[in-house]
């Protein structure tokens, strides 16, 4: 019994597996590491989204049980290093904390004043926060996701990114009521939207979005299967700056992971850019204890 639960967490801790694509972009690992902090008391755990300040050197992780924490990080041609500073539940204007589904923080960005900005999964909601996590005041969405009829109650604002041109980028995990499963769109507070087809896997939704250099999309796929420990997680560039409205966008798939593990499910669901090609992935361990909060730095070669 012995040797057979050790051959099970061998194989539950093999991590992911790149698998190969027909991209023309290649992308590098630069570093993998599994991160086991516990920051003013509170365990980093559930990690759902992360951001990074550059004038500050200050890398904001969220989790989605409204907990922000605060890191100073450096970021080098060979790794990172990071050294954990403080940890913030959110709170409302009056100061209360965040609790239940007001609670359920999954999309994280800064906007080019350097603000932060917090999207939620049940109710739907994008809010202003100052950096030691109390709310300011509220985003106003755009009409096409006001009273927006979600595919389930937990399926809503998962991913929030920020565009100079087009302001505050995000979408619905699953799409909404009544829509093909496969078929995504992504929404603006500008009012404008980009439809694309997703990958065609069971189960499969929107993670996160991250602008890209050049302004296009990169959107993080996630297909996963609870019951027999799969997930599969698909980087793709989403070619918004030639793709008209009525039209589906052009996609490239960048990259490809796998994971097979009863154990460890390796949930990657946070992305941001750091720039120059640069960019960060982190995954959710579900406050499991044999799963893990894996940081991946990695960069994106044209």
């Amino acid at each position: 019994m012995k040797n057979f639960m050790l051959l099970i967490l061998l194989v539950g801790l093999n991590g992911f597996k790149i698998i190969p694509t027909n991209s023309s972009k290649s992308v590098r690992i630069i570093e993998s590491k599994s991160l086991s902090y516990k920051i003013d008391g509170i365990k980093l755990s559930e990690v759902s989204d992360l951001v990074y300040d550059k004038k500050s050197s200050t890398l904001f992780m969220l989790n989605d049980k409204g907990v922000l924490f605060t890191f100073n990080a450096k970021f080098t041609n060979k790794g990172f290093d990071l050294k954990p500073l403080h940890a913030y539940h959110l709170r409302d204007i009056d100061g209360v904390v965040l609790s239940g589904n007001r609670s359920d923080s999954e999309g994280m960005t800064l906007d080019d004043r350097g603000e932060l900005y917090v999207s939620f999964e049940r109710i739907t909601k994008i809010y202003h926060f100052s950096k030691k996590g109390i709310m300011l005041d509220e985003v106003k969405l755009p009409k096409s996701l006001q009273n927006v009829e979600l595919s389930s109650d937990n399926k809503s604002l998962e991913s929030l990114a920020w565009s100079k041109k087009y302001g505050f980028i995000t979408a619905l995990e699953y799409p909404k009521r009544g829509t093909e499963r496969r078929e995504q769109t992504i929404y603006s507070t500008s009012g404008k939207v980009w439809r694309f087809k997703m990958e065609d896997i069971k189960r499969n939704g929107i993670s996160e979005i991250e602008v890209m250099d050049d302004g296009n999309l990169l959107v993080l796929e996630r297909a996963f299967n609870w019951f027999i420990g799969k997930f599969e997680v698909n980087l793709v560039e989403l070619d918004i700056n030639n793709c008209k409205t009525k039209e589906y966008c052009k996609k490239e798939l960048i990259l490809k992971l796998k994971i097979n593990s009863f154990f460890n499910m390796e949930n990657f669901e946070g992305l941001t850019n750091l720039g120059n090609g640069r960019y960060l992935l982190i995954s959710d361990d579900n406050n499991n204890w044999l799963a893990l909060t894996k940081l991946v730095y990695f960069e994106i070669n044209r």
